[in-house]
């Protein structure tokens, strides 16, 4: 039974799980794709396998370790006391801030702006406290705004610094070797065991009812992720290093990823491969655009190309530098010569609608193609190329590394990328449910109450919300993400994602909700930058994110405060 007190909002409540709603599905829409855009860049994801995955990171996430954060935002930005005994304007309060976060998400999305949704919540609840004129934590205390507002300064700087010390270790340890290939061969179970042990330090310290590390134990922690990394280890020479063989060494091409359980069987002269793979491709070419196009490693003129290793018979493509270096803003004909694309990309509209647009209505065929369309056409079009001559230039100064060393480390990034999405889930679910759950809380106790626990459905939903945003309407911003601050590939790629994983990670820990976006951006730069040159780096994209960084805080703050101050003094009948 509903309190009479606030039955009579019911209004509200249904006002503000309808922005709920659109602001999770926006959430994931420009957040999820901080995860997943350096691996559809780097092309080791296609974008509807990353939609897949990102449905079911982001719920995991969300679900098993999104409460502590959310307490964060329902409790500690504004000062609740203001509502005492105003119920009412309490849910008012929240629903205004959860309209104005909605807003903001959706605008800035379809225009490929990659924003913070931290920032975005936490703007419109200021927002919401200077109409309701609610006290603001502005202190330096747990969950106040100074603290959040620190951690966007932070987190980007400590992320760049743990992705470039990451890439850093991989470029010395094997890519900037004479033998590359064989260097990777011999590291790539330790990298394989390191990532496994990463994800299983922060399973046990981010369960929703894991104790502090100190009441945990610092010994008992530390002989887990010790047994995982030893575990993974066995694993990896047992099952990955007779696949690489295989498929790397002996050039099998009927070797997939599905091949793996086999292990030591694929050393035999036939093994029993089920569902073999069909062509001759071994290893994809990473650093080629959707029109067969490669810019990185032009520039590179200590490299004239890419040798091919003694212990295989697959030479990888050669990259010849260019006589004299590209800068930004030269003709375009003076940084690579344009020619005929050898590939066309089809965008939904031509692959879907166009075959079918002559035949009637009545035709099952044009129902289905149109329902192909609807579905599909957030995971069909082409975020990896990006037809500019600057960015062309950016692309040529970048290192290319032996694509076999690349593929190699396709399995590191597909699991720092999930890390990563379940990081984002565990972080960034508070930004859509603190709101809503406030205002249902309240709702049914008929007081002002945000101290309940947020129920566990709440984040069930926004966890499928989430991913279905991506699916959706995420490729606006991991066409902005991916190759457009510098190029990206499966090495560059695991090493950004590892390095914010682990910094929104912690930051989850911490109960400080931190930006997933500045997180990936930062970490980005890190990585670009330890090219050793700072014309691999997109700095006007980086400035154009940063604009949006800029915006975020007093654009979401005006639409929910106006919304809010119009509401209060509202004259009534």
């Amino acid at each position: 039974m509903i309190p009479a007190a606030t039955a009579k909002y019911d209004w509200i409540l249904a006002i503000t799980t309808i922005a709920f709603v659109v602001s999770a599905f926006g959430n994931g829409a420009n957040d999820v794709a901080n995860a997943y855009a350096t691996s559809v860049a780097a092309r080791t994801l296609n974008m509807a396998t990353a939609g897949v995955l990102a449905v079911f990171t982001e719920f995991i996430g969300a679900v098993a370790m999104g409460k502590r954060v959310t307490d964060t935002i329902k409790n500690g930005i504004i000062g609740i006391d203001r509502f005492e005994g105003k119920p009412g304007a309490l849910m008012l309060a929240m629903g205004c801030a959860e309209i104005g976060s909605a807003t903001w998400l959706m605008v800035a999305t379809r225009m490929g702006w990659p924003v913070s949704t931290t920032q975005t919540i936490v703007g419109a609840l200021v927002g919401v406290g200077f109409a309701s004129q609610a006290s603001i934590n502005w202190g330096w205390s747990d969950g106040s705004v100074s603290q959040v507002a620190a951690s966007w300064g932070i987190a980007p700087l400590v992320a760049a610094a743990f992705s470039a010390i990451i890439f850093g270790t991989l470029k010395y340890s094997v890519l900037e070797r004479q033998d590359s290939f064989k260097c990777g061969m011999r590291m790539i179970p330790i990298y394989l065991a390191f990532t496994g042990a990463i994800l299983a330090l922060f399973i046990v310290i981010e369960a929703p009812t894991a104790p502090s590390l100190e009441d945990f134990g610092a010994g008992k922690a530390a002989g887990i992720i010790v047994g995982v990394f030893v575990g993974c280890l066995i694993i990896a020479y047992v099952f990955f290093r007779p696949y690489f063989i295989r498929r790397l060494i002996r050039n099998d091409p009927r070797v997939k990823f599905y091949h793996l359980p086999l292990g030591p069987l694929l050393l035999t002269e036939n093994p029993p491969l089920y569902f073999p793979g069909k062509g001759e491709e071994v290893v994809v070419n990473y650093y080629e655009d959707a029109y067969g196009e490669v810019q990185a490693g032009h520039n590179d003129e200590h490299k004239e190309k890419v040798t091919s290793n003694a212990d295989s018979g697959v030479p990888t493509p050669e990259i010849t530098a260019m006589s004299s270096p590209s800068h930004i803003g030269d003709d375009e004909e003076k940084i690579t010569p344009q020619s005929q694309p050898r590939k066309k990309h089809l965008e939904p509209t031509e692959r879907f609608i166009d075959p079918v647009r002559h035949l009637p209505w009545t035709n099952p065929q044009k129902a289905y193609g149109y329902l192909k369309y609807i579905f599909l056409q957030g995971v069909t079009r082409d975020v990896v190329s990006h037809d500019s001559p600057e960015l062309r230039a950016i692309h040529a100064r970048a290192n290319r590394y032996d694509d076999r060393v690349e593929h190699l480390w396709t399995y590191c990034q597909v699991v720092s990328a999930m890390m990563m999405s379940i990081a984002h889930g565990s972080n960034d679910v508070a930004n859509a449910v603190g709101p809503w759950s406030a205002v249902y809380s309240t709702f049914n106790a008929g007081f002002v109450d945000t101290k309940t626990p947020t129920p566990v459905w709440f984040l069930v939903v926004a966890g499928l919300l989430l991913g279905l945003g991506f699916w959706f309407y995420g490729y606006h911003i991991v066409r902005a993400l991916g190759n457009k601050i510098t190029q990206m590939s499966p090495t560059r790629g695991f090493s950004v994602e590892l390095g914010a994983a682990i910094t929104v990670m912690l930051a989850s820990r911490l109960g400080l909700p931190v930006s997933t976006t500045q997180c990936l951006t930062g970490a980005s730069m890190g990585v670009a930058l330890m090219n050793y040159d700072l014309g691999a780096v997109n700095w006007k994209q980086l400035g154009f994110i940063f604009g949006g960084w800029v915006l975020t805080l007093p654009c979401a703050g005006l639409v929910s405060g106006l919304l809010c101050v119009m509401a209060l003094n509202a004259p009534h009948m």
